[in-house]
């Protein structure tokens, strides 16, 4: 058996917009994995549901709201890391209200699916690109 390791629980979502675009954000100096590009969320704090934690670190970090109602649970990352284990959900949002704004991120973009593959991304976020790929 392998060595436990403590399990991280972070929801993510894929934000798209009226052409068909999603919103990636990349990881600032100082943060592991930094430069690289992710979907936008965040760590589940006790006694949160991932929707709740969605809602709370889209207006922390991009300045935007939705609600619970707008995200479309979607599929889910389980990626073992270096130190710990990662469980993601990736919840799909369609509406919101606002502009996002990178205010913990180095930048935003707005990327067409098929050129997602073009921005480096952490392992746990790679097999989503897929998938969003069939779903848009």
């Amino acid at each position: 058996m392998s060595e436990s390791k403590p399990i991280v629980l972070v929801a993510a979502v894929a934000l798209v917009d009226v052409d068909g675009r999603v919103l990636i954000a990349q990881r600032p100096e100082g943060k592991s994995m930094a430069g690289l590009w992710e979907f936008p969320g965040g760590k589940v704090e006790p006694g949160e549901t991932p929707e709740a934690a969605l809602i709370r670190e889209l207006e922390e970090e991009l300045g935007i709201q939705t609600w619970a109602s707008c995200l479309a649970p979607f599929t889910f990352a389980s990626h073992t890391y270096e130190n710990f284990h990662l469980l993601m959900p990736l919840f799909v949002c369609r509406k919101w209200e606002g502009t996002a704004i990178a205010r913990e991120h180095t930048a935003l973009k707005w990327v067409r699916v098929a050129r997602l593959s073009d921005y480096p991304m952490p392992p746990a976020d790679v097999p989503l690109v897929a998938m969003l790929r069939d779903l848009l």
